[in-house]
C-alpha cells in the first residue's frame, strides 16, 4: 500500500512520461523540410524570401540553410578524380536525404540560375543522381526586376525533376525592393496572397 506522498510522486512521474511521449510522437510526425536559396550572397534577396516563407509555417520541422556557409569548388571531372567528394558535400547531401520537402528560391544571373547554384547541383548529382527522390518542392524566385527571376525559375523547374523532385507549388516575387519589407515580408497584398496560396499548396502535400 502506497502512502499519499509516494503515490502522488508515482502519478506525477507517469504524467510526465505520457507528456514526453506525446511530445516525441508529435515531433516524429512532423514533416522534415529543407529550406534554402540558390545564392551564396551575404545579402541574398532570395534567402530573405525563404526566411520569410519559413516564418509563416508552423508545426513542421524546418532546417533553414544559408548557402554562404557552403562553399564548394567548381566541379570538373579531373577535380573529382583527384579529390573525390568532400565531407562537407556528403553532409550537405544528407540534409536532402533526411527531408520530405524542399523550399527553394533561386536567383538569376543573365537569365539563368547562378553559376554557384548550378555547381551545387552538379556536385550533388555526381554524389547521388536522384538526391531529390520523392521530394516535394516549393520553387520560388525573386529579383529586383519586373520578371521576378523568371528565366532562372524556368530552368530550375525543368531541371529538378531529373533528380527525382516533384515541383508541387511555385511563386515568383518581382520588383523585390518595392514589394518586400524587411520586417513585414511581402508588402503587396496580391503578391502576399499568391505567396500564401503557394505555401498552403505545398504543405497540403504532407
Amino acid at each position: 500500500m502506497f502512502c499519499g506522498a509516494k503515490l502522488y510522486k508515482i502519478l506525477r512521474f507517469r504524467s510526465y512520461l505520457k507528456y514526453f511521449r506525446f511530445l516525441n510522437l508529435k515531433y516524429l510526425s512532423m514533416t522534415k523540410i529543407l529550406a534554402l536559396a540558390g545564392s551564396n550572397s551575404s545579402t541574398s534577396i532570395n534567402y530573405k524570401l525563404v526566411k520569410d516563407s519559413v516564418s509563416l509555417i508552423k508545426g513542421q520541422k524546418i532546417s533553414l540553410l544559408n548557402m554562404v556557409n557552403y562553399p564548394f569548388p567548381m566541379y570538373s571531372e579531373d577535380y573529382e578524380k583527384e579529390n573525390g567528394f568532400s565531407n562537407s558535400l556528403v553532409e550537405f547531401k544528407d540534409y536532402f536525404a533526411d527531408s520530405q520537402g524542399l523550399i527553394l528560391s533561386v536567383n538569376e544571373h543573365n537569365g539563368n540560375p547562378s553559376a554557384y547554384f548550378k555547381n551545387v547541383l552538379d556536385w550533388l548529382s555526381r554524389l547521388e543522381r536522384n538526391f531529390l527522390d520523392d521530394t516535394k518542392v516549393l520553387l520560388m524566385s525573386a529579383s529586383p526586376g519586373k520578371r521576378g527571376g523568371a528565366g532562372a525559375h524556368e530552368v530550375i523547374r525543368n531541371l529538378l525533376p531529373r533528380f527525382g523532385a516533384e515541383i508541387v507549388s511555385t511563386f515568383s516575387l518581382p520588383s523585390f525592393y518595392t514589394n518586400f519589407d524587411e520586417e513585414k515580408g511581402i508588402s503587396d497584398p496580391d503578391l502576399a496572397q499568391l505567396h500564401k496560396e503557394a505555401i498552403d499548396k505545398f504543405l497540403a502535400e504532407f
